[in-house]
């Protein structure tokens, strides 16, 4: 089970032509991929989000704006910039948006350098896609610098459980199944670095305390679907 979002070889996190390459039928293969489960994953995030009428929220590496949809949808005055590197993703996104586009707005940019001022936004979100920043702890820092004090910071990542009766069938399934159906239905063979970039991303308890050392504070993470993906809540410093 997994999700595409990072699906990437060594990135600059300002490039998006990676994702430019993937971006047509990037939607189709999340959720065969995914075996669905996707949309619960960001409903979650969207949950820990805590949101408010009037809430401005901030969705780095949005992708085909997924979850910046979602975020919107939970409330009728809430607003949503999603930023993110690949150009074509976003024009796929673009279309989805519908009755929400005056509510949501999309924009290329690196999450490692967001061009906004500090405590602009009363929220930031990142969905499967943290594990393409080349320096993480810098993404960090800038959404906790974007966000309000005491807002959240909430972050989906792909997970190899480590123990556990779904460890082994989480590996079989990434290492195996993932690589070979994306290549089969994309045409493309980046989907065989999906595994690589899961398999790199540090345990879990190693990322709260990176999310801690870029000032987040209360952080916790919560295993989804046996661990094969977490959720990482952490709070702008008061």
């Amino acid at each position: 089970m997994t999700e595409l979002q990072g699906a990437t070889k060594e990135l600059d996190g300002g490039d998006g032509e990676f994702f430019d390459g993937i971006a047509e039928r990037y939607d189709l293969l999340n959720r065969i991929l995914s075996l669905g489960l996707d949309g619960r994953w960001r409903r979650r995030a969207v949950e820990a989000l805590d949101l408010s009428a009037g809430h401005k929220i901030i969705d780095v590496a949005t992708g085909t704006a997924d979850l910046a949809i979602a975020i919107a949808e939970a409330g009728d005055d809430i607003e949503v910039v999603g930023v993110d590197p690949s150009v074509e993703m976003l024009a796929q996104g673009r279309p989805k948006l519908g009755d929400l586009a005056d509510r949501i707005t999309l924009e290329e940019g690196d999450g490692q350098d967001l061009r906004f001022e500090d405590n602009q936004f009363d929220g930031a979100s990142v969905a499967f896609g943290i594990r393409n920043f080349p320096d993480r702890l810098k993404g960090l820092q800038e959404m906790a610098r974007v966000v309000r004090p005491g807002r959240p910071v909430v972050i989906l990542e792909l997970s190899e459980p480590r123990r556990g009766v779904m460890a082994g069938m989480s590996r079989l399934y990434v290492h195996q199944v993932v690589p070979r159906v994306g290549a089969l239905l994309s045409g493309s063979e980046e989907y065989r670095y999906l595994q690589e970039s899961i398999a790199a991303f540090p345990p879990a308890e190693d990322f709260c305390a990176m999310m801690s050392e870029a000032g987040l504070q209360d952080v916790t993470v919560t295993p989804l679907t046996f661990g094969v993906v977490n959720l990482f809540v952490g709070h702008a410093p008061q």
